[in-house]
């Protein structure tokens, strides 16, 4: 059975986002996906990397004790989602602690004698992003967008997946009715096609 964790960050459940992430878990589970719906807010996931966790960084496998549950939940993932709004021109820091904290070396990459980096959740052969932005794309462009970004660059590179979207929705503060059904029906169609 294909298996998808979806990470979802967003503190309130009457947002946009929540909204997104419904028709996320729903659309999978209907596909037959076994998801594995990972809401950091509501299973209060720490993102604080703190002086202990940074020290022993590079400490494998002691390094993954401390998120054991995590690792065990994003090695046994064919599909990672990520749902979440993009505040500041970044990741809530809930879901930019989780990849401090979850993504550590021996999970999400080894380091080569050379000092680069190799991906290691090559397991997870498709990966998703659905996420709102306050201001429009050239706003985004401007800020240099650093969470497409991250998702396109980084969070790929350690994947390496053979599939790849990215799902924004820009203009939060502008939007109409039909815009926002009209993404939600987008990310509908993207989940039927994973």
């Amino acid at each position: 059975m294909k298996r998808a964790l979806v990470l979802f960050a967003h503190p309130c459940p009457e947002s946009f986002d929540a909204a997104v992430h419904r028709v996320v878990v729903d659309t999978l589970t209907l596909g037959g996906w076994q998801v594995d719906d990972c809401d950091l807010n509501a299973e209060g996931f720490d993102p604080v990397l703190s002086e202990t966790g940074r020290r022993g960084y590079h400490d494998e496998p002691a390094n993954i004790a401390p998120v054991q549950s995590y690792v065990d939940r994003l090695r046994a993932a064919d599909a990672l989602v990520m749902v979440f709004p993009v505040w500041n021109f970044g990741y809530p820091a809930i879901l930019k602690g989780f990849l401090d904290r979850v993504f550590l070396p021996g999970v999400s990459f080894k380091l080569g004698e050379d000092g680069k980096v190799r991906p290691n959740l090559t397991n997870i052969r498709k990966l998703v992003a659905c996420t709102t932005y306050g201001g429009n794309r050239l706003r985004a462009i401007t800020a240099g967008d650093p969470p497409r970004k991250c998702v396109t660059r980084a969070v790929w590179h350690v994947c390496r997946p053979e599939k790849m979207r990215y799902l924004a929705l820009y203009d939060m503060n502008l939007n109409t009715q039909a815009k926002l059904t009209a993404h939600l029906d987008r990310v509908r169609r993207e989940m039927e096609a994973l």
